[in-house]
Parts: C-alpha cells; sequence; structure tokens
C-alpha cells in the first residue's frame, strides 16, 4: 500500500486525519517532535487497523528536522500518495513584544516547512498513480488579526501557495487541497499562550471537533477541491469578511484576541 506522510500527528487535527487516513488503509509515517506520543500512537493505529504504522521524532523547525523526514522515507523505498503539512502552532501577543528568534521560529513552521518538504517530497508523489498534498490553513488567514499577526499572514501565504501550485501541478498526478478550520479542540490555545478566560469562553462556542474537521478534511482531499472552510458558521464568517470595511474587521478580530 501507498504511504502518506502526516506532520503534526501526534495530536489534534495531525493525529486525527491519520486515523482516517488508517482506516482507508493507507499506510503511514507520522511526523512529530515528541517520538513518545508518536510511538504510542503508531502502535496503537496499527494494531487497530492493521497497516503499517511508522514514525519519525524530528525538530522540523530546524531543516536538519526536515532533512531526517525526507531521508527516513527515501530509505523505505515505498511509494508516496499523500502529503499532509499539518503541523503548525501560533503566538498571541503584540508584535513589538515577542522576542524575535519565537516569531522566526513560527515563520519557519507555518510557511518554510510545508514548503521545503513539498519541494523535497515532489518528485515521489509524482512517481504514484495518484498523488495528493493536503495542506492545513486557518480561518484567520482571511483577515489581519491583532495579537495573531504572523500566525494569519502565515496560514494566508498557505492558501496562495496552495491554489497556486495545484494550478500549475493540473496537468500532472498531483492534487493539492487547502483546509481552513476555525477553532477546533486542538490545544492550539494553550500553546499560543492564550490563558483569558474570556477568550476561552467565545471559543468554546463556536469550536469543531478535530476528528470532525479531519474527516472533512481528508474526503475534500480525496475529491479534489481546491480550499475548503469546515463547519457552516465557519463558511458564513469568511464570506462576510469582503463584504465587511477593512478596519472593522480587524475591530472586531481585536475584540475577540486582544481581551
Amino acid at each position: 500500500m501507498s504511504y502518506a506522510i502526516i506532520t503534526g500527528a501526534s495530536k489534534g487535527i495531525g493525529k486525527e486525519i491519520a486515523i482516517e487516513l488508517a482506516r482507508r488503509k493507507y499506510d503511514l509515517l507520522l511526523v512529530a517532535r515528541s517520538e513518545d506520543l508518536l510511538s504510542k500512537l503508531s502502535e496503537s493505529i496499527s494494531s487497530e487497523f492493521g497497516i503499517k504504522c511508522l514514525y519519525v521524532g524530528a525538530d522540523l523547525s530546524t531543516e536538519e528536522g526536515i532533512d531526517k523526514v525526507v531521508s527516513y522515507f527515501t530509505s523505505q523505498k515505498s511509494e508516496l500518495s499523500i502529503l499532509v503539512n499539518n503541523a503548525g502552532y501560533g503566538l498571541w501577543g503584540r508584535f513589538d513584544e515577542m522576542e524575535f528568534n519565537a516569531l522566526n521560529s513560527l515563520i519557519h513552521i507555518n510557511i518554510f516547512l510545508p514548503v521545503n518538504l513539498t519541494y523535497k517530497l515532489l518528485p515521489a508523489l509524482k512517481k504514484s498513480k495518484q498523488a495528493y498534498i493536503l495542506n492545513i490553513a486557518s480561518t484567520t488567514a482571511y483577515q489581519a488579526v491583532p495579537k495573531l499577526a504572523i500566525y494569519s499572514a502565515c496560514k494566508s501565504f498557505m492558501i496562495q501557495f496552495s491554489r497556486a501550485i495545484k494550478y500549475e501541478l493540473r496537468s500532472t498526478n498531483v492534487s493539492v487541497t487547502c483546509v481552513s478550520p476555525g477553532t477546533t479542540d486542538t490545544n492550539f490555545m494553550n500553546a499560543a499562550g492564550m490563558h483569558s478566560e474570556a477568550i476561552r469562553k467565545k471559543a468554546d462556542k463556536v469550536k469543531m471537533k478535530s476528528s470532525t474537521v479531519a474527516k472533512i478534511a481528508v474526503d475534500s482531499m480525496f475529491r479534489k477541491k481546491n480550499e475548503v472552510i469546515p463547519g457552516w458558521l465557519n463558511k458564513i464568517s469568511v464570506a462576510l469578511i469582503p463584504l465587511l470595511p477593512k478596519a472593522l474587521t480587524e475591530k472586531i478580530a481585536a475584540g475577540i484576541y486582544e481581551k
């Protein structure tokens, strides 16, 4: 069976995408920093679904970590038909009050990593009869978001990058899909440093289950959809953004994320 590589696979949406693909009998290569979590997940998935589930613990914030993943997969001499660029995180706070090294790492994970990994694995994907790239962005990509300035800008890049290479690859066997979830029941808020109770209460009202988002993402990928927003509330919110003045949408976003 052909392999699917999934970054950020140890928890959240990445973990649920891994389970969804295992259910469809794809062999997996799971990638994340936490080798302990990957080991347990790999064993669980292999046992439950009867597929091969390999894993690589790698620091994807470094080029060495990315090359480790590529080298490991190349050594398997297996077919690659799916690449899921899911790894990513946000940092909450004022741009001028944040450490530059932290911002640099954020940009590396959210932009450089998926671009680098896609570039290096495209030759392998092109050898498959049908191949797919699934990129995970965010609904924050559709506007400027105070206190999440770099994260939202990175996710906007991911959408435009995905659309462009999908067009460029239209005559090949590789399809590209970009999925932009809204608030989801992952560890994103804790990792981003959003400890405000007010923000959490607002998020709880609209958040989706990561398993639901994963199923929509995988289904959309196999249908070769271009740009996907899971959840009707998220779809409506994104559809309204271009109809409103940018100053107003920024003020609304600030009302959510600044408190």
